[in-house]
């Protein structure tokens, strides 16, 4: 009797359960705004390696910030190092600080390149003892520049120079001189008025860029030959001009009597004659007489 009793209550049960559902959703529904609350904005995570950076950066006033130049993908000096047999040149170019110039060349929009002769280590040797210390630091960056070309030349084109060649150093055909002959196609000598020398080998090469060795150090006239006097001042050279000599004044004062010696000669003259003329006037008184 319980058991049936039991199944015969589970239907109300359940009725019960579903009406208290119902009032409650309801009540709920009732109790709740007419317009859903608007739901908070999503962000969404930049995913891994993306970044949120802009490409070119933006000024306030909206003009585009100008980029860095770009560093020199070719580096003289390392170069030179990577040969092991320019250390006298590469302290050189860093003392006198003409490496940047040079590197700045070969970025430089429009360059028509480089060509540089290096000298190795055994030819500055050869030159006399003290002779780059005593070179003040113009004639030193003079030096480093009579050794470069402003534009890349190949070995197999420097038949096409005109002689004398200008180099960087200036373009005096007198001091600055540097004269290329090529035999062969691929020998190259040249001569400064000062020293003969040749490129013994090419050290590095590509578009813009040329170092050629040599095994003499081009040292200009300009360089070797001592400095003109200075001309002296056009008023002093023309008082000195017109100024006499001493041998001069001497010999022209040995043909003429001082003043002195002639007004005694003359004072002489003038007492004789006074005697005689006093000699004959007694005389004709003592006739007259």
């Amino acid at each position: 009797m319980k058991i049936t009793n039991l199944k015969q209550q589970q239907p109300l049960f359940f009725s019960v359960t579903l009406l208290s559902l119902a009032l409650t959703t309801t009540t709920l529904a009732q109790l709740s705004p007419t317009q859903p609350a608007p739901s908070p904005p999503t962000t969404t995570a930049p995913s891994p390696g993306f970044s949120t950076v802009p490409l070119v950066p933006v000024s306030p006033s909206g003009a585009p910030i100008a980029a860095a130049p770009k560093a020199p993908t070719i580096d003289i000096i390392q170069i030179l190092k990577k040969a092991k047999r320019f250390s006298v040149l590469i302290r050189l170019l860093e003392t006198t600080q003409l490496i940047n110039q040079l590197n700045s060349q070969l970025v430089t929009s429009g360059s028509g390149g480089l060509t540089l002769f290096a000298p190795e280590d055994t030819a500055f040797s050869k030159l006399k003892p003290g002779f780059l210390n005593s070179l003040s630091d113009r004639k030193k960056v003079e030096l480093l520049q009579f050794h470069t070309l402003s534009s890349f030349i190949s070995i197999s084109n420097f038949d096409t120079l005109t002689n004398p060649v200008q180099t960087q150093a200036g373009d005096d055909p007198q001091r600055l001189q540097l004269n290329v002959t090529t035999y062969g196609g691929s020998h190259v000598s040249m001569t400064t008025g000062a020293v003969n020398a040749s490129i013994t080998g090419t050290v590095y090469t590509d578009s813009k860029l040329a170092i050629y060795q040599v095994d003499k150090v081009l040292l200009p006239l300009d360089v070797v030959l001592p400095a003109k006097a200075p001309a002296p001042a056009p008023g002093k050279a023309k008082a000195d001009k017109t100024k006499p000599s001493s041998s001069s004044s001497s010999s022209s004062g040995e043909g003429k009597a001082s003043p002195t010696e002639g007004s005694s000669n003359g004072g002489e003259s003038k007492g004789m004659w006074m005697g005689v003329v006093l000699v004959v006037v007694v005389g004709v008184t003592t006739i007259i007489g």
